[in-house]
């Protein structure tokens, strides 16, 4: 296992020894390539650097209590990537593609991957872009996916903790039927600009509302929202918001523990009547939120400093499947070594 300080490590890029490759040309996929080159050799003409044909997905392996190292729902990322490629009309790669390259990448990364008891993971990263050298905007038959890793630490380094969080009304991240439900470039650099704004105004994160009418809560962040309340799951059901692997996975957890699951529409108005609310994703599993700000109506929504029970639970029942600590009763885990 390689020497790292892996109680200091951040959510950054750390150079790791093998990435996978595919290459597809005029429609025609390759054979997966290993290869140690972290760079890119791109026309200057590519179609994703003019014209947004680019994509990612992340997921993590886990060095389990066990020793054995687990990737986590990666046929659901595989799935998720296929979407986004078709909504690119860029060359959709198989599931299979997908799925070994992730795990080829993390069998010959194995000494990047931490050891059980830090809280740090190994973190891979499938991103794909159109290559398909040209001027007009037009489909890319060209393609290259590539799938890389680096250790990541743990979100929370002094253990799980409440953030702010704004509303601001000033940006959209994504409109209805545009890409906002698959993951692609596009949506995050849209949201930059508010972020950055909030970050400044000492918001941990921004919460977005719906394009149509600013009544309707869409997404927080880059992380998909959920409430708590009256032993009820509620996580917003919109064509703009990006179907959140984990957040389907809290919600399979939620009617584990006994609580009913919701998915509609969330007006800003029902803020109140929450007992808890949280932001979810790969990164940090779960983001309690302990307050929520309205930049336009200047109002105030308080959840508390402490992280809610029910979130806690699942939080923490998330956590213990994935680090190989309780029963993977949904055979969500792929061991791969």
């Amino acid at each position: 296992m390689e020497n790292i300080d892996w109680g200091s490590l951040g959510f950054n890029y750390m150079k790791t020894d093998f990435n996978a490759r595919y290459t597809c040309t005029d429609g025609k996929w390759s054979e997966m390539e290993i290869t140690s080159d972290e760079y890119i050799n791109m026309h200057m003409s590519a179609s994703c650097l003019h014209y947004g044909t680019a994509l990612f997905e992340g997921l993590k392996a886990f060095r389990g209590a066990d020793g054995k190292v687990r990737l986590f729902r990666v046929e659901e990322n595989a799935k998720r990537l296929q979407s986004s490629a078709k909504r690119l009309c860029l060359p959709v790669p198989t599931i299979d593609m997908i799925v070994k390259a992730c795990v080829e990448v993390v069998k010959r990364n194995e000494r990047f991957i931490p050891p059980y008891g830090t809280g740090a993971s190994f973190y891979l990263r499938p991103v794909m872009f159109g290559t398909t050298a040209g001027l007009g905007v037009k489909p890319s038959k060209d393609a290259l996916l590539v799938v890389y890793g680096s250790p990541v630490g743990a979100y929370f380094k002094g253990g799980i903790k409440p953030m702010k969080v704004a509303i601001d009304r000033e940006q959209d991240r994504a409109a209805p039927r545009g890409t906002g439900d698959v993951k692609v470039g596009g949506n995050y650099a849209a949201s930059l600009m508010s972020g950055e704004h909030g970050h400044e105004l000492g918001y941990a994160s921004i919460m977005y509302l719906d394009a149509t009418e600013h009544k309707y809560i869409e997404e927080c962040g880059a992380a998909n929202f959920f409430g708590i309340k009256n032993n009820t799951y509620i996580t917003p059901k919109s064509n703009s918001v990006l179907p959140s692997i984990t957040n389907k996975s809290l919600r399979q957890l939620a009617q584990d523990l006994g609580l009913k699951v919701e998915e509609r529409h969330i007006p800003v108005d029902e803020l109140p009547t929450f007992e808890e609310c949280g932001a979810c994703g790969t990164a940090a599993v779960i983001s309690p939120i302990g307050s929520i700000y309205d930049m336009d109506t200047k109002q105030t929504y308080t959840y508390g400093d402490e992280v809610g029970k029910v979130s806690l639970q699942l939080y923490t029942l998330l956590q213990d499947i994935q680090y190989g600590r309780t029963e993977d009763k949904h055979n969500w885990c792929t061991i791969v070594m």
